[in-house]
């Protein structure tokens, strides 16, 4: 065999060895790549889709049917009324339980519930009330209707807006409203609208704003970073629950001094609102009738549930601040 033909194979087949290893490892880094890519791409859309979910749970709380009425639970009378939310957009209904004065309160609930918010528990707050000869509106925010969902006090607002019309039209004499967690800052919402509510009382008060927004998100998912968790569940919430964060005047309601006077209730324990931004709220207010009572070992909306004694002299004694001396010598029966 010739020497120089042997050679010239050897190296034409190493040669070709080489092109072939070269291309696998080619072959080898775009498979590696893709499935990278397929892999981040998968994770990106678990991401999106996690916050996706948030954000269309949070419009969507599971809400019982009401359990009860004023007459089975309490034995007091009351209406089955419906009036139109200030805009026009949609009914209300509720209970009209009528007192012995034209003094009405207005029951404000918070999210996740209805009307009855059994967790306050709301039917004896309203038999101390109506106790009190005060009369009492109950209803339901829109969201408790099946197809409608939590828009953090944009549509929330017109429907107390509503309310308080309703019973100014009835011949209150004076208005207060009593809110809970976010009924509590939707009043704060509607008392930039209106000058027909004469005090407020504010248990636990929810402010939705990015802040409160991602203190809840640590609460279920400790592990999660304020970003983008609150850009994202932000950015979907128009998409699944037709309102914006920025719809709703979270700044505004924090930094106004309002002429209506409130009692602000909050316990340092609330793992739903922060008390720091009650506290902060407060040191804004200019009305000296405007009180703060901050309970160091308190969580949300229990306070009346936990120390009920306490709760109702101190609430009650607010509102009748604002009842003349004259009415309360001749209207109110008090045992």
């Amino acid at each position: 065999m010739n020497t120089s033909t042997s050679a010239g194979a050897i190296f034409t087949n190493a040669t070709a060895s080489t092109k072939l290893l070269k291309a696998l490892s080619r072959k080898r880094s775009r498979l590696i790549s893709y499935m990278l890519l397929t892999a981040a791409f998968i994770i990106f859309c678990l991401v999106i889709s996690f916050y996706a979910y948030i954000a269309w749970l949070l419009g969507r709380p599971t809400i019982p049917p009401l359990q009860s009425n004023p007459m089975e639970a309490v034995g007091l009378s009351y209406e089955n009324v419906q009036f139109s939310s200030a805009n026009g957009e949609h009914l209300v209904n509720g209970w009209y339980v009528p007192g012995a004065t034209d003094h009405t309160v207005i029951l404000s609930h918070g999210y996740g519930t209805n009307r009855e918010e059994p967790w306050v528990p709301m039917y004896e707050l309203l038999q101390e009330l109506n106790h009190r000869q005060f009369t009492v509106l109950m209803f339901d925010y829109g969201f408790v209707e099946p197809g409608r969902t939590v828009t953090g006090g944009v549509v929330e607002t017109q429907e107390l807006l509503g309310a308080i019309e309703y019973i100014h039209q009835r011949g209150a004499e004076r208005i207060f409203v009593w809110g809970f967690s976010m009924g509590a800052g939707t009043a704060l919402q509607a008392g930039l609208q209106t000058e027909l509510v004469d005090a407020m009382i504010l248990d636990s008060t929810f402010i939705l704003d990015p802040d409160t927004m991602f203190f809840n998100l640590k609460q279920n998912a400790s592990m999660l970073p304020r970003f983008p968790s609150v850009s994202l569940v932000s950015m979907f919430l128009p998409v699944f629950n037709g309102y914006s964060l920025n719809q709703i005047p979270y700044d505004t309601v924090k930094s106004t001094s309002y002429n209506i006077p409130m009692f602000l209730i909050h316990g340092q324990l609330d793992n739903k609102a922060p008390y720091e931004t009650i506290v902060q709220f407060y040191d804004q207010q200019q009305n000296e009738a405007t009180q703060l009572w901050l309970l160091p070992d308190a969580h949300h909306e229990l306070i009346f549930r936990t120390r009920k004694e306490e709760y109702l002299e101190r609430t009650m004694d607010f509102l009748a601040s604002f009842i003349p001396a004259e009415a309360e010598e001749e209207e109110w029966i008090l045992i």
